[in-house]
């Protein structure tokens, strides 16, 4: 066996249906009397339910996070925090929610509890991306690591489809890129391909009946197991081309990833055989690039970034950009082959061709 450290994160992790009905008990749990619920526009009545079941538990509501984390934004939310009196933060939603949250931490150390909506996944990392005047910047501290995770699949019941799908393998995302990671570990590698088994194998029954209840708790399990991979080790060249990509051009998060993911996966095919190896059997095809593809395909997501809203004058920007600061991959970073990489994934052709 190879050597290897493992580092588990602290979290409390609530999980089951009917499970958001808790969040008051959680709160008090934490001590805390006066808590701030965030939420994006699109779901603030969820998080005006959620504020219902803490009564005066809920000192205020915020429902104005929105993608990528502007710091704007999260001036606004301060101002909320400091003239309420805020003393912890309850973030219900996906990645935008769970990042405002975060950015408000790392400014208070404010205790958070998440109750998330989407497979993002964020809401098991010490990771924050954060964008001002266009660049996304990242950085990890625990100080943004939430104290409670509620996985309640009964609030995924609404999450439309296509989001599902594109959340979902937004989440797979974070496990391929755990399986080669520089600082990999054999518990991390178990975690990664369980998850990307559960929700490659949960997404086609979702999108036939989103009401599957069996299929959302799959994916959803899928989900968490797929971000703790996140927040464990370090990510690579995918990650890196969407957060550049997510921030430059205002591109959606979880499609940028849907997109993206095959094109950087078969970059680094030739240096990962044990990766890939793992891929294939977690996803059942011998070309995991091409199957992660064709999934997306097959369920109707994004396949390219131009449809995303990405300029064709971006890609040389793009592939400029991910060469700007060094970082770990396990395929050394070649510029022009990541910008045959970015440009196929601008045209939405298949891996490789």
């Amino acid at each position: 066996m190879r050597e290897f450290v493992y580092a588990s994160h602290p979290a409390r992790i609530v999980f089951g249906s009917g499970r958001v009905a808790q969040v008051a008990a959680e709160v008090e749990r934490l001590g805390l009397g006066r808590v701030l619920v965030l939420a994006t526009d699109a779901q603030k009545d969820t998080a005006q339910a959620v504020a219902d079941l803490l009564g005066p538990l809920c000192a205020d509501t915020f429902a104005g996070a929105v993608m990528h984390t502007p710091v704007a934004v999260t001036e606004q939310a301060m101002d909320v925090v400091s003239a309420g009196r805020i003393d912890g933060i309850v973030a219900v939603g996906g990645g935008s929610t769970i990042g405002l949250g975060k950015a408000i931490a790392l400014r208070t150390d404010l205790p958070q509890i998440v109750i998330p909506t989407t497979y993002a996944g964020s809401e098991v990392t010490s990771i924050i991306g954060e964008t001002a005047d266009g660049i996304k910047r990242t950085q990890t501290t625990p100080r943004v690591l939430p104290e409670v995770v509620i996985y309640d699949a009964d609030l995924t019941l609404g999450l439309p489809t296509g989001l599902s799908v594109t959340s979902g393998i937004n989440a797979i995302a974070h496990a391929v890129e755990a399986l080669y990671a520089k600082d990999g570990n054999p518990i991390i590698d178990m975690m990664a391909t369980e998850g990307i088994r559960a929700i490659a194998s949960s997404l086609p029954s979702i999108v036939e009946n989103p009401g599957d209840a069996a299929a959302r708790t799959e994916a959803q399990y899928g989900a968490w197991l797929c971000g703790t991979c996140l927040g464990a080790v370090g990510m690579s060249l995918h990650h890196k081309l969407c957060h550049t990509l997510g921030g430059t051009f205002d591109l959606p998060h979880a499609e940028t990833h849907t997109v993206v993911l095959p094109h950087a996966l078969h970059y680094n095919a030739p240096a990962v055989p044990r990766a890939m190896a793992a891929l294939a059997r977690a996803l059942g095809r011998q070309d995991p690039a091409r199957a992660l593809y064709d999934l997306a395909a097959s369920l109707g997501a994004p396949l390219s970034l131009r449809d995303l809203g990405m300029p064709a004058s971006g890609i040389d920007e793009a592939a400029d950009l991910a060469l700007a600061n060094a970082y770990w991959n396990p395929r050394p970073l070649e510029r022009e082959a990541i910008r045959d990489c970015i440009a196929a994934a601008w045209e939405g052709l298949p891996p490789g061709t």
